[in-house]
């Protein structure tokens, strides 16, 4: 693509050393209790389990107050989560969000966030293995809220290709089957992803949006406590670790393991499902 040249003017350095401000300072919002979370997941049993097949999807629930954890289980693997409210699916999980509120990646101590007129927290994350790897040297780090989802729309639009293992065909096939609606019902309730264990960034020159491979490995896991009702859809992406290729059916792709934790009566004493935002949606009328 070429750009049309325009020069610099006299003040550019200055206008370019202007300090950021950052946006949504987190200070003030709702604090999880993880040393309760902590406490009641000590003592949960396991209600359930999930395994979700290489290049495919599945649903699960989770009710409010219950844990659930996505394990790697054969070998490095990213998977692209959607969650929902199990009684309302316009309330979903809203990336761009939790992004605003937390950063680019998410681990231990934050939250997915839910979509509008809604914003509350319907997931904590309680444990996360690949904390450690924090962000790398090329400003990559892991579980981004960065990427929307691979999906068959954009690789026809770039390769005229029409591929239906993508994560969104993944998530609506999925979707469409927990709920027995049709697959046109199902799409629009598909949203952006938290890229679970994939390892991204954006490059420093371009600003462009790139992976590179996972560092998971089999018996790592990112843990969540339901704060509401949950429907989730797990999708174990066709680029395998993420490592050269997006979606692909040669890529060395491995099944991820969803399991469910009850934690015993009792356990959670003085914690309640978080209201719905207390915005009074008057909207200045």
């Amino acid at each position: 693509m070429t750009h049309t040249h325009h020069p610099a003017p006299a003040d550019a350095e200055a206008r370019k050393a202007v300090k950021p401000v950052i946006c949504y300072p987190n200070e003030t919002l709702p604090v999880p209790d993880l040393p309760l979370y902590r406490a009641a997941r000590e003592g949960a049993e396991k209600t359930g389990e999930v395994l979700v097949p290489a290049r495919d999807a599945a649903c699960f629930e989770v009710p409010a107050g219950h844990f659930f954890r996505i394990s790697s289980v054969e070998g490095p693997q990213v998977g692209d989560l959607n969650l929902w409210n199990r009684n309302d699916l316009s309330e979903r999980f809203y990336s761009g969000k939790s992004r605003a509120l937390h950063g680019t990646h998410l681990t231990s101590g934050e939250r997915m966030w839910t979509s509008f007129p809604y914003l509350r927290p319907m997931a904590t994350i309680t444990e996360d293995t690949l904390e450690w790897y924090g962000m790398d040297a090329y400003g990559g780090s892991v579980h981004d809220v960065i990427g929307t989802r691979c999906d068959p729309y954009t690789g026809n639009l770039l390769a005229g290709s029409q591929y239906h293992h993508c994560c969104h065909s993944n998530l609506t096939r999925a979707l469409a089957d927990h709920l027995g609606v049709s697959l046109v019902e199902a799409e629009p309730h598909v949203h952006d992803v938290l890229n679970v264990f994939m390892c991204t960034g954006f490059t420093r020159d371009t600003g462009q949006y790139f992976m590179k491979a996972s560092p998971v490995r089999p018996g790592d896991y990112l843990e969540f406590f339901a704060e509401i009702d949950l429907l989730g859809a797990l999708s174990a992406c066709p680029g395998g670790d993420c490592s050269s290729e997006h979606s692909s059916d040669t890529a060395a792709c491995h099944p991820l393991l969803v399991e469910v934790f009850a934690p015993a009566a009792g356990a959670l004493e003085g914690w309640s499902s978080p209201p719905v935002n207390g915005y009074d949606r008057s909207h200045g009328r």
